[in-house]
């Protein structure tokens, strides 16, 4: 039992295979070149022990002890996997960092967490060495990349050079023994304040690793992400399940909706996760006729747009398995052919989920409230924010574990998801559902892609919000133009009372819009911003 308890931790993962079966390819990372050619890198399960026996050397010689800290910030390569398993060899933590952040945010989390050191890649390099002066606590920082833009750094070191080291002979025992030992501190995105810093175990990572079958996957499956693995989506869900069933996994080294079928062609992808607006900018593309010529079978997505799913399957000739998961916990599943279109499914047998009002009294169908979850033999499932016993305390009341979505069920027990508590848009009484309106825009020819969210209203109307639409534009963009084209397929009040035009959508390392910095461009940039001529 002990031995099957510890199957579950990453490292233990890594040796049974690389015992097993070491030249067995699990991974590949890919870049697209300048001649948008695809460049990649690989690891066998042989690789990926050898690498983080070095890792784990090099992170006790720079006198980590357990439960030390350190941070991974970096685009996708397979130098982050390596560093996981390092960790978890030397029973350190790591904390994973979106690459893109910098500033005050990220002075922030690696204070906050008390990292000794950092694992970054050239591209976030700067950000960092702007902060370094500040950052007293920081002993070390290994790049992977460009080993010039290191040089003059005191503490920095190429992270190439700890790779080509000799592997430790005898192997280093795994020092981190225990499930419930913590593997990492994952940050939410932090849109509403400063990001707070989840406890991750390593059983929590086991637990979703050994999904795989249950999202009707196979040995035989090759998965890919373009979503970071600073996120729990990729580094949980593809990345665990790959190698908790010895499947060969393929990670962009950051998301691109323009290639992403190229990719699966040129690796035979048969499966990917998607997150709600990945899905939207996905189907924004302009359509081809190889659109269904692709590999994919399955994309377990987690907020497909109900007004878009159908159309989806049947442009890019796949099945979508729907789901809900939050990094702190609770999961719903909706397979193909199982619940209606637009449910998030229903819990695993594990799990209990009830729609809860503000008075905990559960919901009848059809009423919405928020999504609560209980595991199956009463307890509350463990969740844990680091230096925040009250929040800690908040998301475990009266024994449920509170995820603040509001949802609600239909008669037969099936979970809709309707909004994030406090975020929904109401406007002249109604609810606006940004999916629809989003979908609708997405299909314009000249929109590459679209947020919509709400601002204070005009109206001055307590618990109105006007919506807006950001919109990207590909190509050139009337806006009045776009504004008919709402006009004709939205109810009067989803029409956008605003078009936002930007050249992008600042978006988290899980591709979630970050609704904030929307607000603030709306707000500084006016010439940006359109009504409708009527």
């Amino acid at each position: 039992m002990e031995d099957e308890r510890k199957q579950s931790m990453l490292p233990y993962m890594v040796a049974d295979w690389a015992g097993r079966e070491p030249n067995r390819k699990t991974l590949t990372f890919v870049e697209v070149g300048p001649q948008g050619e695809f460049l990649d890198e690989t690891r066998t399960y042989g690789e990926l022990w050898n690498n983080g026996q070095r890792v784990a050397q090099a992170l006790q010689k720079s006198g980590m002890q357990a439960n030390d800290r350190f941070a991974i910030m970096a685009q996708n390569h397979p130098e982050f996997v390596d560093a996981m398993v390092g960790s978890g060899i030397a029973n350190t933590t790591f904390v994973p960092i979106d690459p893109r952040s910098q500033g005050k945010k990220l002075k922030f989390m690696l204070e906050f967490t008390e990292c000794r050191g950092v694992v970054i890649d050239n591209n976030a390099l700067a950000a960092l060495r702007e902060l370094l002066p500040q950052l007293e606590h920081i002993e070390w920082v290994w790049v992977i990349g460009d080993e010039a833009l290191s040089k003059d750094l005191d503490v920095a070191r190429p992270m190439a050079e700890i790779l080509s080291a000799p592997v430790p002979d005898p192997a280093l025992p795994i020092a981190a023994k225990d499930p419930a030992d913590d593997m990492q501190m994952l940050f939410t995105s932090g849109t509403t304040g400063d990001p707070k810093a989840i406890i991750g175990p390593y059983q929590r990572f086991g637990n979703i690793a050994a999904l795989g079958p249950a999202f009707g996957l196979t040995e035989d499956d090759v998965t890919y992400s373009g979503l970071s693995l600073t996120h729990a989506n990729a580094q949980l869900i593809t990345l665990g399940i790959t190698l908790k069933m010895g499947m060969h996994g393929v990670f962009s080294r950051k998301f691109t909706k323009s290639r992403l079928w190229d990719i699966t062609r040129e690796y035979g992808c048969t499966q990917f996760n998607l997150l709600g607006g990945m899905t939207t900018a996905i189907y924004s593309e302009p359509e081809k006729d190889n659109d269904a010529d692709n590999p994919v079978r399955l994309v377990v997505s987690a907020g497909m747009p109900p007004a878009i799913w159908k159309k989806f399957e049947k442009r890019f000739g796949l099945r979508v398995y729907e789901f809900y998961g939050m990094a702190e916990g609770g999961v719903s599943m909706n397979p193909p052919d199982t619940g209606p279109i637009g449910s998030m499914g229903k819990p695993p047998e594990s799990l209990v989920a009830k729609i809860f009002d503000e008075n905990d009294n559960e919901c009848p169908p059809g009423v919405t409230g928020e999504l609560v979850f209980q595991n199956a033999d009463g307890s509350c499932p463990p969740i844990t924010y680091y230096k925040n016993s009250e929040k800690s305390d908040s998301m475990k009341k009266n024994g449920w574990f509170r995820t603040g979505d509001m949802c609600h069920k239909d008669e037969n027990g099936w979970l809709y998801y309707d909004y994030r508590e406090g975020d929904a848009i109401r406007h002249n009484g109604d609810f606006v559902n940004p999916g629809f309106v989003q979908k609708e825009i997405a299909e314009h020819p000249n929109v590459d892609d679209v947020f919509v969210y709400g601002v204070k209203p005009d109206s001055g109307v307590p618990g109105e919000k006007d919506v807006v639409a950001a919109v990207v534009p590909l190509g050139k963009l009337d806006p009045q133009d776009l504004f008919k084209h709402c006009r004709d397929r939205l109810e009067g009040n989803f029409v956008p009372s605003y078009l936002q035009i930007m050249d992008e959508i600042p978006k988290t390392a899980s591709e979630k819009p970050q609704e904030r910095f929307c607000v603030e461009a709306f707000e500084s940039q006016p010439e940006s911003v359109h009504t409708e001529q009527r």
